[in-house]
């Protein structure tokens, strides 16, 4: 087969304790996931899961260990930081049940739902479309992968950012609106989940803007931390 260009090479994650690297599919992000952060965008209560996607080449993959470089992107004035459990899919379905849900889990990854606030704010405003405030280019930062058997009970698991060294969110992962086993549900209702498909889950209380020269670093307790500097 000949192609008229070179075809884009495939976005891949690191896997801690493995050669292989984990090919990415799609990136799947869930809307206001955490009751403070709902409540702090405008919102309140319990509301149906909504989900909004970013391109696989959005991602910045950050090795293990290493500080990673996100260029402040164009077009905005006000961008804020989201620090999230990423769920790295293994194996695909549709309809999948969350009792089933771990099942179809391969592991965890720290990440960066990174937004041009005004620009989404901007497009909600005349109920348009916001990927221009979400799936720009290096909007999605991702540490590497932890496999499951190896990542602990992630869904009680501490979340936290911290920019320049002084915290700005905190929360734990048990305060999900929605689990992770019932976002899978609803996310495979509507999308045939393929492996190599990234979910993330949603982001707590606290986000924020940052500027170039920030160093945003981001934890959940059992999968390390992902460290990324605003250039």
């Amino acid at each position: 087969m000949s192609f008229l260009f070179p075809p884009t090479p495939t976005v891949s994650v690191p896997v801690l304790g493995h050669a292989s690297r984990f090919p990415v599919h799609r990136i799947y992000c869930v809307g206001r996931n955490y009751e403070e952060h709902a409540k702090e965008m405008g919102f309140t209560g319990r509301e149906p899961p909504f989900f909004f996607l970013k391109p696989a080449d959005s991602l910045v993959v950050v090795e293990a260990g290493q500080t990673g470089a996100m260029p402040y992107p164009s077009l905005t004035q006000n961008l804020h930081h989201e620090i999230e459990l990423v769920v790295a899919i293994g194996k695909g379905g549709r309809n999948i049940q969350a009792a089933d849900a771990a099942e179809h889990i391969y592991g965890y990854a720290v990440g960066l739902d990174m937004t041009r606030r005004d620009l989404q704010n901007e497009m909600k405003k005349h109920g348009r479309p916001w990927c221009i405030g979400k799936a720009f280019d290096h909007s999605a930062p991702i540490g590497p992968i932890t496999p499951k058997a190896q990542a602990g009970d992630v869904n009680h698991a501490e979340i936290s950012l911290q920019v320049n060294g002084a915290d700005r969110q905190r929360s734990n992962v048990a305060k999900l609106i929605w689990s992770v086993a019932e976002t899978i549900e609803h996310l495979s209702a509507a999308w045939e989940l393929q492996p190599g498909d990234l979910i993330y889950t949603g982001t707590p209380e606290g986000v924020a803007a940052v500027v170039a020269g920030d160093t945003l670093v981001g934890q959940v307790a059992g999968l390390g931390s992902l460290q990324v500097q605003i250039r």
